[in-house]
């Protein structure tokens, strides 16, 4: 009964465990600071850029906002679908060479049966 608990325990923690590593999976989130948005986005003029009114700074607060609220969730997503592609594509078990280990039934060659 022990022994039952003790294993119960440890499968617990394991999965306890791997859910907390995939939850702290870092994403290459990429940072807009206020004077790239305020001349390459807004398409503000440097003059009022430098000035960093409230206004324009507010702006700059909601639009980076809304960003990245949907940039960790598409990120996400592109992950998730490499992964699936690696798996089926390059790690699918049909499609791998039989290993050079495993006996050969006799009376077969490499090149067929004799």
């Amino acid at each position: 009964m022990r022994k039952i608990v003790l294993a119960t325990a440890a499968i617990g923690l394991l999965l306890g465990l791997s859910s907390a590593s995939a939850q702290t999976m870092r994403y290459p989130v990429k940072s807009v600071d206020f004077d790239i948005w305020c001349t390459e986005i807004a398409h503000i003029a440097w003059q009022r850029c430098d000035k960093r009114n409230p206004d324009d700074l507010a702006k700059f607060e909601a639009y980076r906002h809304t960003i990245e609220r949907y940039e960790i969730p598409y990120l996400k997503q592109q992950d998730s679908t490499l992964r699936f592609d690696e798996n089926i594509l390059r790690n699918d078990p049909v499609d791998k060479r039989p290993d050079s280990t495993v006996q050969k039934p006799p009376g077969v060659t490499d090149g067929g049966e004799k």
